[in-house]
Formats: structure tokens, C-alpha cells, sequence
């Protein structure tokens, strides 16, 4: 029976507990939010995977927790009390569990035109050579003082390598007193490795066919130049008929190329990734930046 408790155990994983803390601070008028996480096993290990941040239920930002097992995320909260709450998703190894709420109240700012970016999910698994869908909202805060349209440019940034983001649209417009949110179809894509390209068995076969005689008769002519001054001459001759030579065989890139293939493309690496969803707009004068995180795990 204690064999059979253990084997269930891990085939559903160990239990976590997710602990979350979140402190406040005034930046420039606005209320900016620091959330710490810490995720441990009930074996008293940190736990790695992936957590999604939400407020009452609406998911805001997602990070990648650290070999101690912890993620720290930053947060443009709008004006009003929120509950926040860290949600583990698990992974092989260690099942998901969530937090207690923690409230935080933030203050309103000065007034000025502002946005928010938030992305939805928050957490998102990929198999290398696929690619997934998030949707980056920005949200307008107090457009009422709008005197014209203002545009947020959406980018992303610490992508593993061998993968890429787009954004459409790419340019969000907030017009004068506006307050619904507007959405972006962010695409992740990510690269599978490429099959091996199949060499040509017979193509080394020729090329050393060709040149292994050259090169005895070279080392002949070398040694019969101390005895005739017209053999060098001849040495010359054959030397760049030798040169010639490799240029069309396998010293040559395009002799490489249609012989062996292009180079094996490689996989976007497995691990779990912290991606940062920005937002920037300028009026000309200053430049506002928002921004927040979404973790992306590739297999």
C-alpha cells in the first residue's frame, strides 16, 4: 500500500503552495505595485513552472519563477481597491495551487492622459514549432483632457531565441474620452529544429579522386624545381590548376550548399520565459511607456 500511495503521488505530482505579497509606491502620481510570489513543494523545494497575476478574477500579467522558486511582477494598477491573487499553473512535476487574496488600494493619479496594458492569457505553453495567441489590451485613463488622439505602439521584448512576436494592429488609437479597452492580437511563433539535410555520399568520393593525384604530382614537380628551371615554371601552372580545382569542390560554399543542404535550423530552447508586453506613446514632448509580462513555457 505505501508503494502504490507513492506511485499516485507521482504520477499527479507534488502539492505547492503559493504565497503572494504585494507593497505599494507612488510613481510620478500613479500607484505602482510590486507583486512578489514564492511557490514550494510540499517537500519544502521551490517549484518552477509558470504564475499568472489576476484582479477579481481578470488576469493582468504572468511571469517565469526562479530556480528559488519565486517571480516578481510590476504593476500600473488604475484608481480603486483590487484583489489580487498568484495562480501556479504546475507543471510535470508539482500541481498548481493559488494564493489568498491580497488587497491593495491605489491612488488616482494627476489627471493627466495615461493608458494601461494588460494581456490575457497570462500564461501560455507552447510545443517548439508552434505558436499561440494573446490578447494585449490597453485601457484609456483619463482621455477626458484629450485635446487629440493619442497612439500606443505595441512591442515585446526577452523572447527566447528562435522565436518572434507580432502585433495587429500594431498601433492602437485612444481617442478623446475614451475608456473601453482596446485589444491587440498578439502571435508568439516559435521554431522547430530542422530535419538534417542528407549529404551526397559520392561527392567527397570525386573531389578526393581529383585532387589526391594533383597533390603527389606537386610534391614531384616541387622536388624536380632544384634541378630544372623550366619545372618551376610548370610548378606554377599546376598550382593554380590545383586552386581552380578546390574552388569547385568542397572548399567552395556553393559546392557545400548543393552537396549538403543548408545548416540545421535549431529549436527554440524548452524553458519557461518571462515576455514583456510594452506600450509607448509621445505627445511630442514626453514619452509614456507601460508595460507588463505574460510567461511563456515552451516543451
Amino acid at each position: 500500500m505505501p508503494a502504490l500511495a507513492m506511485a499516485a503521488q507521482s504520477t499527479r505530482g507534488l502539492a505547492t503552495q503559493t504565497a503572494l505579497t504585494a507593497e505599494t509606491r507612488d510613481q510620478g502620481g500613479r500607484t505602482q505595485t510590486t507583486v512578489r510570489v514564492t511557490v514550494t513543494g510540499e517537500d519544502g523545494l521551490p517549484a518552477q513552472g509558470a504564475v499568472a497575476i489576476s484582479d477579481h478574477g481578470r488576469q493582468l500579467a504572468g511571469a517565469a519563477l526562479n530556480a528559488e522558486g519565486q517571480a516578481k511582477v510590476m504593476l500600473d494598477l488604475p484608481a480603486g481597491d483590487h484583489l489580487l491573487r498568484a495562480v501556479y499553473t504546475g507543471n510535470a512535476t508539482h500541481q498548481a495551487s493559488a494564493s489568498l487574496l491580497s488587497g491593495v488600494h491605489a491612488m488616482s493619479g494627476p489627471g493627466n492622459p495615461d493608458f494601461q496594458v494588460s494581456a490575457s492569457p497570462a500564461t501560455l505553453s507552447l510545443t517548439a514549432g508552434q505558436s499561440g495567441t494573446v490578447t494585449a489590451s490597453v485601457t484609456p485613463v483619463n482621455t477626458a483632457s484629450l485635446t487629440a488622439p493619442m497612439f500606443v505602439t505595441l512591442s515585446c521584448s526577452g523572447l527566447p531565441d528562435q522565436s518572434s512576436c507580432t502585433f495587429t494592429p500594431e498601433n492602437i488609437e485612444i481617442l478623446p474620452g475614451a475608456t473601453a479597452a482596446l485589444t491587440s492580437s498578439m502571435v508568439l511563433v516559435t521554431q522547430m529544429a530542422s530535419a538534417a539535410s542528407v549529404a551526397h555520399p559520392g561527392g567527397n568520393a570525386v573531389a578526393w579522386a581529383l585532387l589526391l593525384p594533383g597533390v603527389f604530382c606537386l610534391g614531384g614537380i616541387a622536388w624536380g624545381t632544384r634541378r630544372r628551371r623550366w619545372l618551376s615554371q610548370l610548378s606554377l601552372a599546376a598550382l593554380v590548376g590545383l586552386v581552380t580545382l578546390l574552388g569547385t569542390t568542397a572548399c567552395n560554399p556553393r559546392y557545400n550548399y548543393e552537396h549538403h543542404g543548408p545548416p540545421q535550423n535549431p529549436a527554440t530552447p524548452a524553458g519557461t520565459y518571462t515576455i514583456s508586453v510594452i506600450g509607448q506613446s509621445s505627445n511630442g514632448i514626453t514619452a509614456t511607456t507601460r508595460s507588463t509580462t505574460i510567461a511563456l513555457t515552451v516543451q
